[in-house]
């Protein structure tokens, strides 16, 4: 075993100039558009069903290699991490999701 910490993932921005937040007031409403609405309902579902949980979920996003994360919004992040996770477990194949 190491002492060495790991180097940071892709997700992991903590720290970087770059990508640090602006403020958000409390009482901003900033719901998903319909795209996001539909791949939260599917997670939901997913979820619910015991197809999948939020960490395998996680799990799956935080593994998109780092172009690809960057290119991506943050629910085709999650949309892309839920279909991994589904051909991971065979619930469907990868040919069916292009």
């Amino acid at each position: 075993m190491t002492d060495e910490a790991p180097p940071p993932a892709t997700h992991d921005l903590g720290g970087a100039p770059r990508f640090r937040c602006t403020a958000v007031e409390p009482d901003d409403e900033a719901p998903p558009d319909e795209f996001g609405k539909r791949v939260d309902a599917l997670r939901q579902i997913l979820g619910r069903s015991g197809l999948m949980t939020v960490d395998e979920m996680r799990r799956c996003i935080e593994a998109i290699p780092e172009p690809e994360y960057h290119a991506l919004g943050y629910y085709e992040r999650w949309l892309r991490g839920i279909s991994a996770l589904m051909v991971e477990k065979g619930v469907v194949q990868a040919e069916k999701l292009r």
